[in-house]
């Protein structure tokens, strides 16, 4: 039996190690985990205000690290992931509403459930490939949303709202929502960096360049699309239970929205496509421009497209992109270099 190549380890040259991380690697963990500490003691000091907004950061930010798992480093561009968004925060407010599970313990099982579903989706989605297998999913995000429209139990088009929280008080609600909120960004930001810097990450980067190639060197080209499919799913489900838990309130046409997936692929272009800083760099640009800029309506939305025009062809792999070529600085190193002894990065 041959062994894979692509994963199989390769005896290193003589006097020469393998790097996987860098000087700014290593101070940006311990300056993560200061904030991260910090962070979780903001109920205790802070104010509601600034509980929410993080929330909400945290639902652009895990969606928009999913799109980039999806499609920065998985190939597969959807333009329908607000499908398992959608389906993540419906099935939570079921859970919540009629089968009378605490909502925080339904966040979880709202993303498990979008997991599921995306199995027998991607049997459809797959058999498409390019921009049919892009617009196939926004297709399926869209009988998503005529499905869940035409349910009564659940409001119907006009949507409904979460009653499950009606027994739990406002501040213990808002700082449980916001602790779930940090510990599934950490959750995402780890797990996804765990996995990339694996030998299934470099197996689904060698699928992104080229599937024919990748899979006459011996990788399961279509298990792995399917596993990277399915967690992109769970996490954009995750995303979708956490923010309507935060807002109360859900309806067919906002958890089914395309704006979901089109604000993701801004956030991705405008931090940079294929690098974990990317979707962090971009959500928080998207949110500061949609806390300070959303009152001046049309100019805001033409704000928005001249910053992603501006960005594509000034700065072709996102701002973090150009940080990265132009200083050197990578916050979550994936790639491995090869280096002499004793050389330090």
């Amino acid at each position: 039996m041959t062994q894979n190549p692509v994963l199989a380890a390769a005896p290193l040259p003589t006097g020469f190690d393998v790097v996987r991380s860098t000087a700014a690697s290593r101070a940006a963990l311990g300056v993560s985990i200061v904030l991260v500490l910090l962070a979780a003691s903001l109920p205790l000091w802070g104010e509601s205000s600034w509980m929410r907004e993080f929330v909400e950061i945290a639902c652009y930010f895990i969606f928009a690290m999913m799109w980039n798992l999806l499609a920065g480093y998985g190939g597969m561009v959807s333009i329908g992931q607000q499908a398992f968004f959608g389906f993540g925060g419906y099935v939570m407010l079921m859970l919540g509403n009629f089968a009378g599970l605490n909502p925080f313990v339904a966040i979880p099982l709202g993303a498990l459930a979008a997991g599921v579903i995306a199995v027998p989706v991607s049997y459809v989605a797959f058999r498409l490939s390019g921009g049919y297998f892009a617009i196939g999913t926004w297709v399926i995000a869209e009988v998503f949303r005529l499905s869940f429209a035409n349910i009564s139990a659940v409001g119907g088009g006009s949507g409904t709202t979460l009653t499950a929280l009606r027994g739990i008080e406002r501040a213990t609600r808002e700082s449980v929502t916001y602790w779930m909120a940090l510990a599934c960004v950490v959750a995402a930001v780890a797990l996804v960096y765990l996995f990339l810097r694996s030998k299934r990450g470099l197996a689904l980067l060698a699928i992104r360049d080229n599937e024919v190639a990748a899979e006459s060197q011996g990788i399961p080209v279509a298990r792995m699309k399917l596993a990277v499919y399915v967690v992109a799913a769970f996490g954009a489900g995750l995303a979708g239970a956490l923010y309507f838990l935060g807002n109360l309130r859900i309806s067919p046409d906002a958890a089914f929205s395309v704006n979901w997936t089109a604000f993701a692929i801004f956030m991705v272009v405008i931090g940079g496509i294929g690098r974990i800083e990317g979707p962090l760099v971009g959500a928080l640009i998207f949110w500061a421009l949609n806390k300070f800029l959303s009152d001046y309506g049309t100019w805001y939305l033409l704000g928005l497209g001249l910053l992603a025009i501006v960005v594509t062809i000034f700065f072709k792999q996102g701002l973090w992109g150009f940080a990265q070529q132009r200083w050197g600085w990578s916050l979550f190193p994936t790639q491995r270099v090869l280096v002499r002894g004793g050389m330090e990065r």
